[in-house]
């Protein structure tokens, strides 16, 4: 089975091509921006570097969110073109599921992981996650303060990553059960790959007609200033 995974859910993109359970290969291009333009030239790239072509996928993956509006959408609507035009099954997993995957391993079986996306100011997307991968608690929007996962920190070591974490370590550093990295964890294709293996294993496919991305929120733009010319 050859499954082509994308994520763009936050700076520019990532892709990954697993041939069953092995990873054939991954590329990542961070910029401040993600576009189409790009992630199709990278995964068509990617792809032929293999020695294969997009005719031999059995299936795409994408990252649904949370994340960027921006991101999201570019991800989701390269994934559904490629699934359409190509008669291809589609899965989808969790951006922060993907971002815990990462940080397995190196940290005790009773250890509790929170993957954090910025959403600018002091909130931030996150979940939690442990050892097992089994979610703790679910992906929401949270604004930050003193108070924030208190009730988990009195149970358990919590390590924060992502880049929203470095607004949670002014608050919440000095909590003897607070780790937060000092690597950088971004998303990552080859993570949402190996999730998605396990979906398309259990046939937990997505519907195309309907499928859209995880934005958590309601996008906002900005109210267009009205024009001096018109009255």
């Amino acid at each position: 089975m050859l499954l082509l995974s994308i994520d763009s859910s936050t700076r520019g993109c990532s892709v990954a091509l697993y041939q069953d359970q092995v990873l054939l290969a991954t590329n990542d291009l961070f910029t401040d921006r993600s576009s189409s333009a790009m992630l199709t030239i990278l995964l068509d790239n990617l792809v032929r570097s293999t020695g294969h072509s997009l005719h031999d996928l059995d299936a795409v993956a994408v990252a649904k969110g949370p994340g960027s509006y921006t991101g999201l959408r570019v991800a989701v609507s390269t994934a559904k073109g490629l699934c359409f035009a190509l008669e291809k099954p589609l899965l989808a997993a969790n951006t922060l599921a993907g971002m815990a995957q990462q940080v397995y391993g190196f940290f005790s079986d009773d250890t509790w992981f929170c993957p954090m996306i910025d959403a600018r100011r002091m909130e931030v997307y996150a979940a939690i996650y442990n050892a097992q991968g089994q979610e703790m608690e679910p992906t929401k929007a949270i604004i930050l303060d003193e108070t924030s996962f208190a009730e988990t920190l009195d149970s358990h070591r919590l390590v924060f990553f992502g880049d929203g974490a470095a607004k949670c370590k002014p608050l919440l550093g000095a909590h003897p059960q607070a780790i937060f990295l000092d690597e950088e964890i971004r998303p990552s294709a080859s993570t949402i790959g190996k999730l998605a293996l396990a979906a398309y294993e259990a046939g937990d496919f997505e519907d195309l007609a309907t499928f859209e991305p995880y934005y958590l929120k309601d996008f906002m733009s900005p109210k267009p200033k009205k024009s001096p010319l018109i009255p």
